[in-house]
Order: structure tokens, then C-alpha cells, then sequence
């Protein structure tokens, strides 16, 4: 991934996107904010944060980006996408995912252990920004939003590109319900006794979904394992947590 800073800010991007000047995606690096304690220091997840330092984050995070704002939604670990500005606005209270065709529409989730996926397809000028935890995967989530993309937009899965955040890694993905919690199909990527390799998991849902495996970048840098630069549920409770953010800069 490509590091970038201004500032003390600091954001790591896809060269998935480096070909398309049209979209912005960004995942921002826990450095530069004001925030402390498990939170220190650019916490972008406002619960139990004070108030005041979590505003101050975002705004330093817009000025990184020369954006003014950014929708964002409860992501209650489901499997719901929403289209903006078509679906209504409620929607965002039930989705983990948003998708937009319009220009300047910034999208942002909040993640720490979690995948921040961000498709783009090309041909349509459409973004989606998607939170995938373990029970969005379990959902496939990725599925659902390939079928936003058909179904809105007439998007063709094989022209999209996806790229997906820092995130947990298999040395550190325990389930030890993993029988209950996961269906059989995803049994095959217990890379160690109840240890589970999400990123293969979400690269064969990408590519179940009819995404070409030379259109994914998964950044495969585990979140639980860089202390300095991430933050990690897994690692540390309580815990802040990171913004991955994707706009259109033009569209068609």
C-alpha cells in the first residue's frame, strides 16, 4: 500500500486505484490525533472517546482530505447496503455499507479488526465504502453488495475493483465456537485449530461473487500485530478505532 501524511495525519492507499484519478480511498493510520488513552491518538469511533477529541479527529481527517463531510452508517454487523441518495435515509440506521454514484459524496466507515472494503467499478462511476466484520463475512456481505452494484447501477461484477483495509490477521482470527458461529462451507480455511484466515475468506467471496481475482487487493497487514500503527479489538479493550474513506472526485 501507498503511505502518505500531511501533517502529523497519516493514510495508507490502494495501488488498485492508482490507474483512477476518479476515485479517493483512504485508511487512516491511528497517528495525529488528540485523543488518549486506548484511544490515543486519531481515534475515529466516538463511543466512550471524549466528545470533543473525536470531533477534532474528524475535522483533521477531512482537512487531510479537503472534504467538508461524510455519511456515515450504524453498521450493526448485518449485511445491508445502502444506495445513496435513493435508499432512504433510515436505511443507514440498519446498513453496514453505502454505495453512490454521485460526485463528492464521501463514504465512511469505521473500523479496527474489521475489513473496510471500497468497490469501484469503472465503467458506471460508482463507489461503495463496506464494514465487514466476522458476521458481515458470515452474512457475505460482499455477495450482497455485488448484487447492489447489478441491480442498481447495471454494473458488470467482473469490471469492479475491490480493495480491502488492514485487518485481522490468521495468527490472531480465533473462533473457538467457529462451529456454530461459522457455516461448514467456510470450514476450509481454518489455517490452525480454531484459528480462520478471513482474508481468504473474503477473497473467495469476491471471487464466488464474480469479481476477477487480478481486480482485489487485500492490504494483508493485520491490525492485531502492528500496535503502533493500528488499533485492535482483539489486542485491547476498550479500543479506538479507524476511518476508511472513498468519494468520487468525477463522474461520468
Amino acid at each position: 500500500m501507498i503511505r502518505k501524511k500531511k501533517g502529523a495525519i497519516e493514510w495508507l492507499e490502494f495501488e488498485l486505484f492508482s490507474a483512477h484519478p476518479e476515485i479517493q480511498a483512504a485508511v487512516f493510520l491511528r497517528h495525529g490525533g488528540v485523543s488518549k488513552g486506548p484511544y490515543a491518538s486519531l481515534n475515529m469511533n466516538g463511543k466512550g472517546d471524549d466528545p470533543k477529541a473525536y470531533a477534532h479527529n474528524r475535522s483533521l481527517v477531512f482537512d487531510a482530505l479537503g472534504i467538508n463531510h461524510a455519511t456515515v452508517c450504524d453498521q450493526p454487523h448485518q449485511a445491508q447496503v445502502s444506495f445513496l441518495p435513493k435508499d432512504p435515509v433510515e436505511s443507514l440506521a440498519q446498513s453496514d455499507g453505502m454505495m453512490t454514484n454521485r460526485c463528492h459524496e464521501a463514504l465512511l466507515i469505521r473500523h479496527a479488526d474489521c475489513q473496510a472494503a471500497v468497490f469501484f467499478d469503472p465503467v458506471t462511476k460508482t463507489i461503495a465504502n463496506v464494514h465487514a466484520g466476522w458476521r458481515g463475512q458470515v452474512l457475505n456481505i460482499y455477495q450482497e453488495t455485488v448484487d447492489k452494484f447489478k441491480n442498481h447501477v447495471g454494473a458488470r461484477p467482473e469490471n469492479l475493483l475491490v480493495a480491502i483495509s488492514p485487518s485481522l490477521g490468521p495468527k490472531h482470527a480465533e473462533f473457538i465456537h467457529f462451529k456454530k458461529e461459522w457455516p461448514e462451507e467456510y470450514w476450509q480455511f481454518q489455517c490452525h485449530p480454531t484459528y480462520f484466515d478471513l482474508w481468504a475468506i473474503g477473497e473467495y467471496q469476491l471471487i464466488k461473487a464474480g469479481i476477477c481475482p487480478s481486480h482485489i487487493q487485500f492490504a494483508k497487514l493485520c491490525t492485531y500485530s502492528n500496535p503502533e500503527d493500528f488499533f485492535s479489538y482483539r489486542r485491547q479493550k476498550p479500543v479506538g478505532g479507524h476511518a476508511t474513506i472513498a468519494y468520487l472526485t468525477k463522474g461520468l
